[in-house]
């Protein structure tokens, strides 16, 4: 279903969870229309200008926290406007920006809810709407996927597979039947890779279906990170965050829901190597099939054939992105401690 077609988001409820507690001064006082920018634009193919145009800006919407991930665009409606939720993993919060107002905190905590220190990156990482308008969150601390239900309280969707505690989920995506995919690396556990608190020994992706029943697609990937979704659903796109191996890979989507063999569509090993800042994280795809993905350098910009038009460069460790705004058509990044957007031609799937 389109997400503007979704019920609203359960606002009161969530709120809840987050009463009267509001953001870090510096935070919540950025209730400005005029941002400051930052970063570049590398323009590589001329169909890049069909998608953001060449006076486009990337624009500082909020900054001053420790590190930003998993944004998600919540649609307005007639009685608020629409506003952008996003991840503060180390602060173990999500914040809420809406234009014209600044950001709030809208949810602490995030992804832990233990009582002992649960190492740098507790927080919730992606974030997304389900079919229904919920806000489903990739927990790093109690390494599990929630939904937020209408009365404020929080569901585990899931937190296993056969027994075993996922690593730490880090990003999803739906399909629209429902089917949940998603990818569980171990960036969440205190000691990652070797946490002893692991209870697999590899990072899966997966796909959790409408019946509840989680299957484990493909752990032929090192480090999976992003996921993202061809328009047609035939595509399942899924980055890999390791610096030996900086990459894309496509997978045909069977009819049963399963993977095919993927392919590298991109590697930008060479790119790390060259000291742009980051790695291969979220995405977001375009109506029109076009991958917005962020990796070392910024937002790579490529055709649905993988070909690399441009890239939006912030100059910072770029780790997610989304499509939003009133039409779908600003692009919100989150790079190291600012949230930006930028305009652009095209709008998001969905939308």
């Amino acid at each position: 279903m389109p997400v503007h077609l979704l019920p609203r988001l359960f606002v009161a409820g969530c709120l809840l969870l987050v009463a009267t507690v509001s953001a870090p001064r510096d935070l919540a006082a950025q209730d400005t229309l005029n941002f400051p920018v930052l970063g570049e634009i590398h323009r590589y193919e001329p169909e890049f200008n069909d998608l953001i145009a060449k006076d486009a800006r990337i624009e500082v919407i909020a900054s001053g926290f420790v590190w930003t991930e998993g944004p998600v665009w919540v649609p307005g409606n007639d009685d608020e406007a629409g506003y952008l939720l996003f991840s503060d993993i180390p602060r173990n919060s999500i914040f809420k920006w809406v234009e014209g107002e600044g950001v709030s905190l809208f949810m602490k905590p995030s992804g832990y809810t233990g009582v002992t220190d649960y190492g740098a990156e507790p927080g919730s990482n992606g974030l997304l709407l389900d079919p229904q308008g919920r806000l489903v969150c990739c927990e790093h601390g109690d390494r599990r996927l929630s939904v937020v239900t209408e009365q404020g309280g929080k569901r585990t969707l899931v937190d296993n597979y056969n027994g075993k505690r996922l690593n730490s989920p880090n990003d999803a995506v739906y399909m629209s039947n429902g089917d949940l995919y998603f990818t569980d690396p171990p960036y969440g556990l205190p000691d990652r890779y070797e946490d002893p608190r692991r209870e697999l020994d590899y990072c899966g992706v997966y796909r959790l279906d409408t019946d509840g029943e989680l299957t484990l697609l493909t752990r032929e990937m090192t480090r999976p990170n992003g996921i993202a979704l061809s328009p047609d659903e035939k595509t399942l796109y899924i980055a890999q965050s390791d610096p030996d191996a900086a990459i894309w890979k496509a997978f045909p989507v069977k009819e049963d829901g399963t993977l095919g063999t993927g392919k590298v569509f991109y590697d930008a090993t060479e790119n790390f190597r060259k000291k742009l800042p980051g790695l291969p994280d979220g995405m977001a795809v375009s109506a029109d099939g076009h991958i917005f993905a962020t990796g070392p350098g910024g937002v790579y910009v490529f055709n649905p054939e993988g070909k690399l038009l441009g890239r939006i460069s912030t100059g910072e460790r770029t780790a997610n992105c989304t499509f939003g705004g009133p039409d779908g058509s600003v692009l919100y990044l989150t790079a190291d401690m600012y949230v930006c957007r930028i305009q652009t031609r095209t709008h998001g799937a969905g939308h």
